[in-house]
């Protein structure tokens, strides 16, 4: 078992609620069958553990089958979950996972659980990576804004991505203290 699996059964095995589970929780870390990770995630009456595992297992596979899954997981509300989804959707390659992640980074009804998505758009640099940061970063320069988190993310995803049309979010964030020193390294890795 991989670390990034081990860890996820530790976190997960927290929910396990009986022999039945645990029986399920073994079966799902050590199975190397495809289809039945991938029967996990349609069928009913499913724990979401379960779901999470058989998904972070195909998506690390570069199995398609668990992308809708995985995105679903990537604005979870549980951060380790979150962790988790963009992980395997690294490790997936499937080119509709920068666009699911713009979406999520950018939607204001659910700005709390876009720390991932907008970590994980730094990561793949995509065409829809710095847009989606910029327009995030924008949106929480707002005074007041309680998601300075997602705020930082937004500013060193950008120096990551070192992007120029980045430029006047990344002055206007220089501004903001907790994001002055992060913005001001953002810009100067600008060209």
């Amino acid at each position: 078992m991989d670390a990034d699996l081990e860890d996820l059964a530790l976190r997960t095995r927290e929910e396990l609620s009986g022999p039945a589970d645990e029986e399920l929780h073994l079966r799902l870390t050590a199975t190397e069958d495809s289809d039945a990770l991938a029967a996990v995630l349609t069928e009913t009456q499913r724990p979401l553990w379960a779901r999470e595992i058989a998904a972070f297992r195909l998506g690390c596979a570069g199995d398609r089958r668990a992308f809708e899954s995985l995105v679903l997981l990537l604005n979870h509300r549980d951060p380790g979950r979150c962790v988790s989804a963009a992980h395997a959707l690294t490790r997936l390659g499937d080119p509709r996972t920068a666009r699911a992640a713009a979406a999520l980074a950018t939607n204001e009804l659910r700005v709390a659980y876009a720390l991932a998505p907008v970590r994980l758009l730094a990561a793949l640099r995509a065409p829809e990576s710095a847009p989606a940061l910029i327009t995030t970063l924008g949106r929480r320069l707002t005074p007041g804004d309680p998601h300075w988190r997602v705020a930082l993310a937004c500013v060193e995803g950008l120096g990551a991505l070192a992007d120029e049309r980045a430029r006047p979010v990344l002055e206007a964030a220089r501004t903001h203290p907790r994001l002055s020193a992060a913005a001001s390294a953002a810009l100067g890795r600008l060209p």
